[in-house]
């Protein structure tokens, strides 16, 4: 698992192992991406205490990166994984230890929502270039280690999920109990550590970009690729109803059930834990009866259980069943990378992976706009329109994938 890999490096240097060069930066990454991305909605609402404020956030912490996307993209190509990695690492870290100071300084008014409410676009867009540099880099990984790739992408899913398990509810106990300064300081402390980690050595292949290269050319294969894109069209339906329940889930937790902020990180660390057992299951699953009959399944537990999330009333109702829904979207997560990995030529991947993963961005800042615009009372009329929404997406797409060989096999 952590044997060297054939990375390009320097006369008289040594190729990093992939648990130096690729798990260890990704762990520290995926840390400070995930405190990024819960806790600075839930930041916004402890210092702004308006729930119009933290959708707001929520959509100014998503709008830049699908921007940021394309952007990162060609910076990798041209200056490889490590060096992006490391800028964007460092950039965060400074841009939220200025924030933690000035919140030190001016931790109620005016300046303060200002301030809260620039950091989510800044921190989204830098967090955006660390992902994709730290996933270029584990997709490398996974090229060069041949009938091993299923093993590293297995390790890096963990890595994902186990952040994602942790930060939520870090964030949250750091903010209640330390505040603001002390939450900034632990993500950049985080964001420095994965600079810090990433080696010297480019983590990218060196050479000209294809001439195939381009979302225009993602788009094309994308369209060409019938069970691919109708599993991408199933999930960013599917991901209008995830997004509006990670925009809403700190006003419904805090304001509407009176819970504390670390109750509202607890929550999606509960349902990190369920995503990650889901995700070991779905590969053995997957092994033994095949893609169609696992992703019907997980369809059908993310759909179900976000229609009875819509209904609940308690908050040990709304943990529990959003860990139920991240299960299901766990194991649809596994069909999709299996099903790009199997479908997508290698001379397009990256632009493919590109497009697909933009569509999949768009309901997210989506999301928080709706929470920002409607009062916190009609939340659950929301929630239930986009559960019945998520719930024909994902009927249609995987009535059509049991057509298409690809996903049946």
């Amino acid at each position: 698992m952590t044997g060297p890999t054939v990375w390009p490096r320097q006369p008289g240097t040594t190729a990093p192992t992939l648990l130096r060069g690729v798990y260890l930066p990704r762990a520290a990454d995926g840390a400070a991406f995930a405190m990024t991305t819960y806790g600075i909605p839930l930041l916004v609402l402890a210092t702004t205490g308006s729930a119009g404020l933290t959708g707001l956030a929520f959509a100014l912490e998503w709008l830049p990166r699908l921007g940021a996307f394309v952007v990162a993209g060609t910076l990798v190509d041209r200056h490889g994984t490590a060096r992006v990695l490391r800028a964007a690492c460092v950039l965060r870290a400074l841009v939220v230890l200025t924030a933690a100071l000035l919140l030190t300084i001016h931790d109620a008014g005016a300046l303060a929502a200002v301030l809260v409410m620039v950091l989510a676009p800044v921190s989204g867009v830098l967090t955006e270039f660390s992902y994709v540099a730290a996933e270029t880099a584990g997709g490398e990984a996974s090229r060069t280690a041949g009938g091993q790739a299923h093993r590293v992408q297995s390790v890096l899913l963990g890595i994902d999920q186990s952040a994602m398990l942790a930060g939520p509810v870090v964030s949250g106990l750091l903010l209640e109990h330390g505040g603001p300064a002390v939450m900034l300081s632990t993500l950049a402390g985080f964001s420095l550590l994965a600079a810090i980690l990433s080696p010297r050595q480019r983590l990218h292949p060196i050479g000209a970009m294809s001439e195939k290269s381009g979302l225009g050319a993602g788009w094309r294969t994308l369209r060409s690729l019938p069970a691919l894109a109708w599993l991408v069209g199933g999930l960013l339906v599917s991901n209008v109803a995830i997004g509006l329940l990670q925009a809403a889930m700190p006003v419904i937790v805090v304001t509407e059930l009176g819970r504390s902020k670390s109750d509202a990180g607890l929550i999606w660390s509960a349902a990190a834990l369920a995503s990650l057992l889901a995700v070991t299951s779905a590969r053995r699953a997957i092994d033994r009866w095949g893609l169609w009959p696992v992703g019907t399944a997980a369809a059908a537990i993310a759909a179900t259980a976000t229609l009875a999330v819509a209904h609940a009333d308690s908050y040990r109702g709304y943990l529990l069943l959003i860990a139920v829904l991240m299960a299901g979207e766990g194991g649809l997560t596994v069909v999709l990378r299996t099903m790009r990995s199997h479908l997508i030529p290698r001379d397009v991947f990256g632009s493919t992976l590109a497009v697909t993963i933009l569509l999949l961005l768009l309901p997210f800042p989506a999301a928080g706009l709706l929470v920002a615009a409607i009062p916190p009372s009609q939340l659950g009329h929301a929630v239930t329109a986009a559960a019945l929404l998520q719930a024909l997406g994902l009927a249609t797409a995987f009535t059509r994938l049991r057509t298409l060989p690809a996903a049946s096999s």
